[in-house]
């Protein structure tokens, strides 16, 4: 099996499961930070809310022991970095009492784990409210400012590469055999098939690095129907710049008449704030196909290593239940007729 689906990828690296008063005594002495704990549903992390008693709340987070230390590094520098560019809406790091930007904490087991703590970011997730075309505009135009803010972090870290990395996805292809449904196993093998022959081209086009996870649940909203921020640096890395666009189009499932009614005008707002090369636009049929793909075949793996009441499992359930029927919708209209519809939607083309 690949490099891809090992190590700190594979589902049976669980997230760390600390008792909550012994979390609360240590971030209390190392962050100064005292109150209520809730425990948040997370991939890989142990995460919790805090409340304090003046109202301020956090997200406590406890990294895995599986995974690198510079990992954990990386995410916490892209977030000073945006803190530096006075990015609004993302989370901000804590420091220690002794100013530090993150700590560590030592399980019962002996294992050691990265602690950090970064502020409550306001909102409502986006995956909660009916996205309109203004609303998906306006996510557009909040990406692209996200993505300019981040173009000029410049350490290029040499971490492992993440199971989401999407230019890695026919590694996935080792994983199909944990799909079912016959027809189902046939589409994905077929997007995968597609992907290696454009991937290629990927190598060519503007890098950075990006969120890589902006989807509906990490994307929050305010009661005006402005996004009001994004949450969950867990999956940055150094990418080709179109994969955070395809990423987050690939969320944007809409029923009706017109299944591309919120995808366009996302899109377009993007590059309206920060233009896209053609080459670029033109593969995000692809990108966005393999980015539904990777979703159901990851899916899949981890149902059969995942408890059945295991909350990250159901909630993973529960979010792509309609992927792949948007998927079969994609594959069915085909890249000339996507490309036709997303490049009416721009107001300014090439």
């Amino acid at each position: 099996m690949s490099e891809l689906v090992n190590g700190d990828s594979t589902p049976s690296v669980a997230a760390p499961m600390l008792r909550t008063e012994f979390v609360a005594e240590t971030v209390n002495v190392k962050f100064g930070l005292s109150g209520d704990y809730v425990p948040l549903v997370s991939e890989r992390d142990q995460n919790f809310r805090l409340t304090t008693r003046e109202g301020s709340r956090f997200v406590v987070k406890i990294a895995s022991a599986a995974e690198a230390r510079v990992a954990a590094d990386f995410q916490i520098d892209v977030l000073v970095h945006l803190e530096d560019r006075g990015v609004q809406g993302v989370p901000r790091i804590q420091r220690t009492v002794s100013g530090e930007t993150r700590s560590e904490i030592r399980s019962e087991n002996g294992s050691l784990h990265c602690l950090r703590v970064v502020t409550w970011v306001d909102g409502d997730l986006l995956n909660d409210v009916e996205i309109t075309p203004d609303i998906a505009s306006r996510f557009g135009h909040r990406l692209a400012e996200l993505d300019m803010g981040l173009e000029s972090f410049a350490n290029q870290v040499d971490i492992r590469i993440p199971l989401w990395d999407t230019l890695r996805a026919g590694e996935l292809r080792d994983l199909l055999v944990h799909v079912g449904d016959h027809n189902m196993r046939s589409t994905l093998e077929s997007v995968l098939d597609q992907f290696e022959l454009v991937v290629g081209t990927l190598g060519s086009l503007p890098r950075q690095v990006i969120h890589n996870d902006a989807n509906t649940e990490n994307i929050l909203i305010d009661a005006a129907d402005n996004i009001s921020g994004f949450i969950d640096f867990g999956d940055i890395m150094w990418a080709p710049r179109i994969v955070d666009v395809s990423t987050a189009a690939a969320y944007l499932r809409s029923d009706g008449d017109d299944r591309l009614q919120i995808i366009a005008p996302f899109v377009a707002a993007y590059h309206q704030r920060s233009p896209l090369l053609e080459s670029e636009f033109n593969l995000l049929f692809d990108l966005i196909r393999t980015r539904l793909s990777m979703t159901l075949i990851i899916l899949y793996w981890r149902l059969m290593a995942r408890d059945k009441d295991d909350p990250y499992r159901q909630k993973t359930l529960e979010g792509e239940s309609d992927a792949y029927d948007f998927l079969k919708y994609l594959s069915g209209m085909g890249r000339d007729a996507f490309v036709s519809r997303l490049k009416a939607a721009l107001v300014t083309n090439w």
